[in-house]
């Protein structure tokens, strides 16, 4: 109770719902890029599991050594971006 009247003293009370709007878009920004982050870590997963198997069932060394070299080179650029 305390609190809320030394945010209605400091802010006004006009000022009270443009803080509180702007206080919902930051905590649904924050969760929307959560999520991203969520299902880029997610897709980047099944890709590592899929891709692996995909290339030793090949039995073809030089297309795995390939394979590993984009890999190699994805995460660089990526950590680059970052």
């Amino acid at each position: 109770m305390l609190i809320a009247v030394v945010v209605l003293v400091l802010f006004g009370g006009r000022k009270i719902p443009e803080f509180m709007r702007g206080l919902g878009r930051g905590v649904r920004e924050f969760n929307d890029a959560k999520e991203n982050v969520k299902r880029e870590l997610e897709e980047g997963i099944k890709e590592k599991e899929q891709k692996p198997a995909q290339v030793a069932g090949s039995n073809d060394y030089n297309e795995y050594l390939e394979w590993k070299k984009q890999q190699e080179l994805s995460a660089t650029k990526e950590a680059a971006v970052k």
